[in-house]
């Protein structure tokens, strides 16, 4: 079922690549694994998964240690946490995860450049921008993210690689247009502005219910995962996994 569901959504992709002009090959799919088993997860990256997605790193642990060995023997895998970070996590956060998507203040990334100096690392991360007014998520106001990532830019153990979000979760996923079409527009201005010495490369929006809205609007990075690891109809799910 997982091979056949990666195959059904790189079509998807594909498709809605070829309305936009876009290139699908451009289009990161990160297979979100929370309550998944280490069997699935094998099945995806044999199928051809090539990042991970974690919300928590304690779970991303146990995992990282069961797969590192047959993540060898299959390709290249890439971790990625997209769940809110702690700043007592980090240490071990720094340790495993390729990309950090969930970074959200200058208080987090000082710790994050603090561990990764410790390890040698330049630890490549997001920030979060909070596009919707919804309490319960979290990420930085739109309006304070330009500021926060100048002074972010001057860690040397930081590398600033793009914008993440999460769009609320409505019946139909053409609502959800608006949230991201605010951060590729605000991606735009970042770069227009040279808040960084380096343009920001990585629009990570979109997950199961509506990733191609988010294709569609400029997203190269897809999170997903009901629409990888279930058998089922997605539309209406809960979206507390992040895919």
């Amino acid at each position: 079922m997982i091979k056949e569901n990666i195959s059904k959504v790189k079509e998807r992709i594909s498709y809605t690549c070829s309305k936009t002009n876009q290139n699908p090959d451009s289009i990161t799919i990160i297979a979100v694994t929370k309550a998944r088993t280490a069997e699935q997860i094998k099945e995806a990256i044999d199928a051809g998964i090539t990042d991970i997605a974690e919300n928590k790193v304690q779970e991303a642990i146990v995992k990282y240690n069961d797969l590192r060995p047959t993540t060898y023997d299959l390709q290249p895998t890439k971790w990625h946490l997209v769940g809110h970070l702690q700043t007592n996590k980090v240490k071990e956060a720094v340790k495993i995860f390729d990309l950090i998507q969930s970074v959200d203040s200058i208080h987090l990334a000082q710790e994050i450049d603090k561990q990764a100096a410790r390890i040698n690392k330049i630890q490549d991360i997001l920030i979060e921008v909070k596009t919707s007014p919804e309490t319960t998520k979290f990420g930085l106001k739109p309006n304070e993210v330009i500021e926060v990532m100048e002074e972010i830019a001057k860690f040397k153990n930081i590398n600033i690689k793009g914008l993440m979000t999460i769009a609320p979760l409505f019946d139909n996923p053409e609502k959800t247009r608006p949230y991201f079409r605010m951060l590729r527009e605000l991606k735009d201005r970042i770069n227009d502005l040279r808040a960084t010495t380096y343009d920001l490369q990585i629009l990570s929006m979109g997950m199961t219910d509506d990733f191609e809205v988010a294709i569609e609007e400029g997203s190269n990075m897809v999170r997903l995962g009901r629409a990888i690891f279930e058998d089922a109809d997605f539309r209406g799910c809960n979206a507390d996994l992040r895919g």
